[in-house]
């Protein structure tokens, strides 16, 4: 009698399951032309066909020609609507010989990258204690990086190298370092003042990245 009761509870659990009816909000694929301050609203599910939930864009590599010999393909939910409060996103990074995505962090999300071709050294700068932590990833392996911290890839190999990264938030949020500070109209003298970098250096890379002030 005692062992017959053990199966009771787990028994009518399953059968719960089972014969409950689906919930009425298993998804909510972002409708891209209405957005709340609690992020995007949903698609009508009448509308919503099995396209919404495939993203495509990965297949092919990005366009590399650029002074960082990099490209970055995102598949954020402004990109692949169906990840819409799904906590995740996906994007893939092409690198070529010598070229770099450059130090940036995402503010919402932590990060992991698998190297899918190629070999690439990536990093990270702790918060607490500016460690810095690099490793040379090569075909096969991963490599994590906590939310909001600065990192990096670098294609330090002699061949084109592709990371797929997935991103724990589907809108994980991307700030690049060099564009914060010189890509914008922060005052040459206040960006002298707060990074200590010389204003003949601090104009120059304003030039570059196509900053003013």
């Amino acid at each position: 009698m005692t062992s017959r009761r053990h199966y009771i509870f787990p028994t009518l659990l399953l059968s719960t399951i089972l014969l409950s009816p689906t919930h009425a909000a298993d998804f909510c694929v972002a409708d891209l032309t209405t957005q709340t301050t609690s992020g995007y609203t949903c698609k009508n599910p009448t509308n919503v066909t099995a396209d919404d939930f495939v993203f495509t864009a990965l297949v092919h590599s990005g366009n590399t020609s650029n002074t960082n010999k990099a490209s970055a393909v995102p598949g954020f939910v402004q990109q692949f609507p169906g990840l819409n409060g799904l906590g995740l996103a996906v994007a893939r990074a092409d690198i070529e010989p010598g070229g770099a995505i450059p130090l940036h962090s995402h503010p919402a999300a932590t990060e992991m990258i698998y190297v899918a071709e190629g070999s690439i050294t990536a990093g990270f700068i702790s918060g607490a204690s500016n460690v810095v932590y690099v490793k040379k990833l090569n075909k096969g392996e991963v490599m994590v990086f906590p939310r909001g911290l600065f990192h990096f890839q670098v294609n330090t190999g002699k061949e084109h190298a592709v990371g797929i990264a997935s991103f724990s938030d589907s809108e994980p949020g991307v700030q690049l370092v060099s564009l914060a500070i010189f890509g914008n109209d922060f005052p040459s003298f206040l960006v002298e003042k707060t990074t200590s970098i010389d204003e003949a250096e601090v104009k120059k890379l304003k030039a570059l990245l196509g900053g003013s002030g």
